[in-house]
């Protein structure tokens, strides 16, 4: 049977509307949680968030969740690729991923990168949060 060992949320924004920052090149931070993991073995990691984008009609953007607080790609445990299907609303992108090799340690963070198409507007919600537990 699992035991729980902990849970955490980083909310960005609330709202539709903000932060409105332009998409760029470069992975930019939307959320970053610490997991205690209490150097559990066999430790499993359930993350799942969500980010608002506006642009126009095939805008692409890449979600980014590493194992760490910096973005380094061969920490990257989780990409989601998303295009902009809508031109003028902001459409919301929900995504879920699993950490099943995190190592045991007091406690582990990760990070959520977004970046894109510069044409493309992160607009919110932006909401990225965490679950761990033993297996």
């Amino acid at each position: 049977m699992g035991v729980f060992l902990d849970q955490r949320s980083s909310m960005n924004s609330n709202t539709v509307g903000a932060p409105n920052v332009p998409l760029s090149a470069t992975p930019t931070l939307f959320g970053i949680i610490g997991l205690q993991t209490q150097n559990a073995p066999n430790t499993i990691i359930a993350l799942d968030g969500m980010v608002g984008i506006s642009g126009d009609i095939g805008d692409t953007f890449t979600v980014d969740i590493v194992r760490g607080s910096t973005f380094n790609p061969a920490n990257v445990i989780f990409t989601l690729t998303g295009t902009v299907s809508v031109t003028g609303t902001t459409e919301v992108h929900s995504f879920t991923a699993q950490d099943l090799l995190a190592p045991p340690a007091a406690e582990t963070v990760y990070t959520a990168f977004i970046s894109g198409t510069t044409t493309a507007v992160r607009n919110g919600p932006e909401v990225f949060r965490g679950i761990a537990s033993t297996a």
